[in-house]
């Protein structure tokens, strides 16, 4: 059986975003069900862009979520293997200079769509003689270098797209290295692919059209290419692509809002699969049910309504011992579990706790609204202790002496007790009250 190895291969140039996550999830999951590794491999090759900040942020938000690696590499650290790799497709053919201009090379784009022919390079370096670069060279031309394709229709099986096909002899010769010395994406992650053990590569469908390169970059360098899957982009609940770069829905962004990391978790393991979103609570739930067959070619779309909501039905199962620590970061240590317990069905966020331990525990300002009525349900209010039936023999009380009934005799006490017109079951948030602020908040006091 084969080994699974699978790898996220983000670049330090700013913020994680959804779509991001949701290929190093889908990654994470499949190795984890397989009994694979996981691979974080920082794909800092751009100097200008790359930084620290950003590459401690990938690995903060990475272990927010709970999605450990178990190794890790930068690709600024293995320059060397590329060099390697670059001088043996160099010496082999299959990488050849370029001396064209940036310029040059969009008039004969331009000519050839103005002849009606595909924008394909047109291999013209190839016929250069060695006095003919020399004399380039001479004149202080550096070259680009170029991977020479095959020209053939390249197969493989996709573990999302199913049966895929690139006929080759449609593209233009890859461009690996720039005039500058650096390199492109694509040979540093073949190379990396290769010498880390990569078994799957799993990514999105924007990749879909450099597959049939690498698979040919993989086979020049003696290498058998992994297997590939190509996961739909994500899309925005407009229907607008996301980028990091923009910051939009960026995880840095939706862990400030106060969400749960399981709750992202659960939503992005489940948006395009037609699996129902559910809430789950840890990581290994997601992991038995993964199947990269369910996920279609079609871009799901990522809505922070629904999010939220999910988050809420999260919270609502979610034990005191697992939100203890996420209420104590929030400066609500003092939150004990039976406020929690009652609390956890009214909330969307954690951080919205808050609000019920101001009226539990806390003073609010005074909400009658009858004060007749208030002080009659004053004058019967039973002694403590109390518990859950207190509510129902009180307000039994109350409806005696009044007459009233309904509406009109619970909502003037919700009110009054909690200064809401909504909220948790009164039949469990009385308990919490007490009966001294019961009392004063029934005649009008802050309390």
């Amino acid at each position: 059986m084969m080994s699974v190895r699978v790898r996220f291969a983000p670049s330090p140039t700013g913020r994680l975003h959804v779509g991001n996550i949701y290929v190093a999830l889908n990654n994470w999951l499949f190795a984890r069900q397989r009994g694979g590794s996981f691979l974080l491999r920082l794909d800092d090759t751009d100097i200008e862009r790359s930084t620290a900040e950003f590459a401690a942020g990938i690995e903060a938000d990475l272990a927010w979520l709970g999605l450990a690696w178990d190794l890790f590499a930068r690709q600024s650290q293995r320059l060397a293997s590329y060099d390697s790799a670059a001088a043996r497709l160099k010496q082999s053919g299959r990488l050849y200079p370029c001396y064209e201009t940036a310029e040059e090379l969009a008039l004969k784009r331009k000519v050839q769509l103005s002849q009606g022919k595909p924008p394909v390079y047109d291999r013209a370096a190839l016929k250069l003689t060695d006095s003919d670069r020399a004399r380039l060279e001479a004149a202080g031309i550096t070259p680009h270098w170029r991977f020479r394709l095959e020209g053939r229709r390249v197969e493989w099986h996709d573990h999302v797209r199913g049966a895929e096909h690139i006929d080759t002899s449609s593209q233009s010769d890859p461009v690996l290295i720039r005039a500058d010395g650096t390199y492109l994406y694509t040979l540093p992650s073949v190379v990396d692919d290769i010498e880390l053990g990569v078994s799957h590569v799993i990514r999105g469908n924007d990749h879909v059209t450099n597959t049939a390169t690498q698979i040919q970059i993989f086979e020049a360098l003696g290498a058998k290419a992994p297997e590939f899957a190509h996961l739909p982009l994500l899309v925005d609940a407009a229907g607008e692509g996301l980028s990091k770069r923009l910051g939009s829905l960026s995880i840095a962004d939706l862990r400030a809002q106060g969400l749960e990391p399981m709750a992202l978790n659960a939503y992005l393991a489940h948006i395009g699969t037609g699996d129902p979103v559910l809430p789950v609570r840890h990581l290994d739930e997601l992991v038995a049910g993964h199947d990269l067959a369910k996920f279609g070619k079609s871009s799901p779309r990522f809505d922070p309504v629904e999010l939220l909501h999910l988050n809420a039905r999260l919270l609502h199962l979610l034990p005191f011992a697992e939100a203890q620590a996420h209420l104590a970061s929030l400066g609500l240590g003092s939150v004990d579990a039976a406020l929690w317990d009652v609390a956890r069905s009214n909330v969307e966020k954690v951080e919205e706790v808050a609000e019920w331990y101001r009226i539990c525990r806390g003073t609010i300002p005074p909400q009658v609204t009858d004060p007749a009525f208030a002080g009659a349900a004053a004058d019967v209010l039973p002694p403590e202790p109390w518990d859950e039936g207190t509510w129902k023999s009180w307000t039994d009380a109350v409806k005696a002496a009044t007459g009233r009934k309904g509406k009109d005799l619970f909502m003037p006490l919700r009110l009054a007790l909690t200064g809401l017109d909504h909220g948790p079951e009164l039949k469990l948030l009385l308990p919490l009250i007490g009966r001294d602020k019961a009392l004063r908040r029934l005649r009008g006091e802050s309390a």
